[in-house]
């Protein structure tokens, strides 16, 4: 009886250290998911981005480009990728994708679409007129694009709307700057601020003011130079 207990546990033993050295190879040749298509990914990525599972969305698109790059579901694969990051406020991340996809795809339908996304994802982040305008000005450069290659697309006259916005904010900024230097009794400098906003920005609110700026920093630099 105890020989037939210790030949029962010696078998127990091996099957364990089968199943221990083994059991991987088993379990994923029994039990592992299968594999998803790209026309699955892509549904579960369009799904995932009408809930709102922005970052789910993203990675299903990614597996589409990873796994299946010459598949027909590859480019929209791309393009949504690219909106994902932008519904998630990566606008960084998104202008650098929407810029992938341009490069990749020069001749895309989509491309008016992708212009002006990258021009929204800078426009997102212009700040207050007291700080650096370096996004005013990418977004401005992006939507005058888009008017010049395709002046009839439904995204250029939205883009033409938002470069007037963007005009309105580097003009208030210069404005302001130029009010600045006005404070602190730097009247060339000031001066030079509004002339640029004449030169520029003539068709803008700002105008009237800048001309005004103008001449008091000249009647200033008038009594300046009196008192020499």
């Amino acid at each position: 009886m105890h020989k037939f207990h210790f030949v029962v546990r010696l078998l127990t033993a091996g099957i364990f250290m089968g199943l221990l050295f083994g059991g991987c190879a088993v379990w994923h040749r029994f039990f592992a998911e299968k594999e998803k298509t790209p026309a699955e990914l892509m549904s579960e990525g369009l799904r995932n981005m009408e809930r709102g599972y922005y970052e789910d969305a993203a990675n299903a698109f990614q597996k589409i480009k990873d796994r299946y790059p010459y598949s027909r579901f590859a480019v929209k694969a791309e393009l949504n990728l690219a909106d994902s990051l932008y519904k998630r406020e990566l606008y960084d991340e998104a202008f650098d994708s929407y810029g992938e996809f341009e490069r990749l795809h020069p001749k895309n339908s989509n491309i008016p679409y992708v212009i002006y996304q990258r021009g929204i994802c800078n426009f997102n982040q212009v700040d207050t007129i007291d700080r650096d305008q370096s996004h005013t000005l990418k977004a401005k450069d992006e939507f005058e694009r888009i008017a010049k290659r395709f002046p009839k697309s439904d995204y250029a006259h939205m883009a033409r709307m938002k470069t007037r916005k963007c005009y309105e904010e580097l003009a208030e900024h210069e404005l302001y700057v130029g009010k600045f230097y006005y404070k602190m009794g730097k009247y060339r400098a000031a001066m030079g601020r509004y002339r640029y906003i004449l030169e520029n920005y003539p068709d803008l609110g700002q105008y009237h003011e800048a001309l005004e700026g103008l001449r008091k920093c000249e009647q200033e630099i008038a009594r300046e130079q009196e008192k020499h």
